[in-house]
């Protein structure tokens, strides 16, 4: 059966305390809406429609981040579920199959929940995803009758009998799209609040003789984000879920508490990853690698046997070959190294090559900005640039070239060519003597005038 996606995404989230559309705060360092639309993108669905409302056009722009393809459509006013669902009608118009309507600020329902929710679709016209908090507070209530659902009731409509209820309702909701929005159709607003409720739709069915039932999860999948103390804790359960995964998948962490990732980090089995390091979006560590402590990587890939840190920052477009040897207090950006090559101390490499085998010396610069323009600095295999070398770009450096320590390189050095780029050293006997005692006897002679 095929599926599309209705995501809400409308509300300002006043108790934010923001200017940003609250779709957009970040959990793990990608919006909350790229959390809804990568648990839904398991389903391949046909078409995914945001529902928007504040901040539109910068909902939208986040929402093409993820899927260029993707449909959003303005809810006006803010009259309930039932009506911002209503909202997507005309952009699924002839659209034959499921529907799963999902909530951008609730970011953590699983893959494999939205899984079961279409597979339970396949016997039920309607399929509502139902969880058992701790604390019921003011969740709506799921009122079964053994695998039927008869009913859902809002926390400010229920009577004590049925607030007793344990079985909560998440909002999440698959049906076919046709029953969906018929059964829209029928939906009023003659409730506590004077909203049109999207879970309505399961009482008018039955009336229809149709059938609904509920399918559950964890607590943890529900959790929403309406204020910022809310997104601390999202972040934070989002983290432990994270680190959980990695150590099951094979990757060593020394400090777990102490490791942050993103939505997207990819970490390949038997690599190790030492305390306090932080990933950015978009990066990738293969298998073997070792992130040592106080790093800090986005939008690179390290692969097998690289060794970064500690104290390394990786920006975006590193690219790090098998074997390279990143160290302590060295930044790389949009940049290749190549195969066993190293920059281990007090160095930035920036919009570079470098090449197999080659010895970047401590203090190494790569001057890429003019001002106005980035220039690319090109560096052979086996080269070995010496401490302190300014690499003014653009330069290219040629295979087993040196350049001799404190260095200002802005011509080609030739394959295998010693590039000396330094005034000449002049050494006057005795003048450093002479220069401090004049400068002790200056001091001296201040100090009298002040007493």
């Amino acid at each position: 059966m095929p599926t599309s996606l209705v995501i809400l995404a409308a509300g300002q989230g006043t108790r934010m305390q923001s200017d940003l559309p609250k779709v957009l705060h970040k959990i793990a360092g990608a919006p909350l809406l790229h959390h809804a639309m990568q648990a839904g993108a398991v389903l391949e669905p046909e078409c995914t429609v945001i529902v928007a409302g504040y901040g539109a056009d910068q909902v939208e722009a986040a929402a093409h981040e993820i899927d260029p393809e993707a449909l959003v459509v303005v809810q006006q006013e803010r009259l309930g579920t039932g009506h911002a669902v209503a909202q997507a009608r005309d952009a699924l118009q002839g659209f034959s199959g499921d529907v799963i309507v999902l909530y951008g600020d609730t970011p953590f329902v699983r893959p494999e929940t939205l899984q079961a929710m279409s597979e339970a679709r396949a016997t039920f016209d309607i399929v509502i995803l139902g969880f058992e908090p701790a604390d019921p507070a003011r969740y709506g209530r799921l009122v079964m009758d053994g695998d039927l659902l008869d009913r859902i009731v809002e926390f400010k409509d229920a009577t004590p009998a049925e607030r007793a209820i344990p079985l909560c309702n998440s909002g999440v909701v698959c049906a076919d799209a046709d029953t969906l929005f018929a059964l829209i159709e029928s939906v009023g607003n003659d409730n506590a609040s004077g909203e049109y409720y999207l879970t309505d739709i399961v009482e008018i069915a039955r009336a229809r003789n149709m059938t609904a039932t509920a399918v559950t999860c964890d607590a943890a999948e529900t959790l929403g984000v309406n204020s910022r103390a809310d997104l601390a804790a999202a972040e934070a359960a989002f983290q432990a879920r994270a680190r959980a995964l990695a150590l099951d998948e094979g990757v060593t962490l020394i400090a777990p508490e102490t490791v942050h990732f993103s939505l997207d980090t990819v970490i390949g089995r038997d690599a190790t990853i030492e305390p306090f390091v932080v990933f950015g979006p978009e990066v990738t560590i293969e298998t073997g690698a070792v992130i040592r402590a106080f790093s800090h990587l986005e939008g690179c890939h390290v692969s097998a046997g690289a060794i970064v840190g500690p104290y390394a920052r990786l920006r975006p477009g590193a690219e790090l070959a098998e074997d390279v040897h990143i160290g302590n207090f060295v930044e790389i950006k949009n940049a290749r190294i190549a195969e066993g090559a190293k920059v281990n101390h007090l160095s930035y490499i920036g919009d570079a090559t470098i090449g197999a085998g080659t010895n970047i010396g401590a203090g190494t610069i790569t001057c890429n900005y003019d001002g106005v323009f980035k220039h690319h600095t090109e560096i052979g295999a086996r080269a070995f640039i010496g401490s302190n070398t300014m690499l003014v770009a653009p330069v290219t450096v040629g295979d087993e070239a040196l350049t001799a320590s404190g260095s200002v390189i802005t011509g080609d050095v030739p394959a295998g060519a010693l590039a000396v780029a330094r005034g000449r050293q002049s050494n006057k006997p005795g003048l450093a003597r002479k220069l401090m005692d004049r400068l002790r006897a200056l001091k001296d002679s201040k100090r009298e005038g002040t007493s």
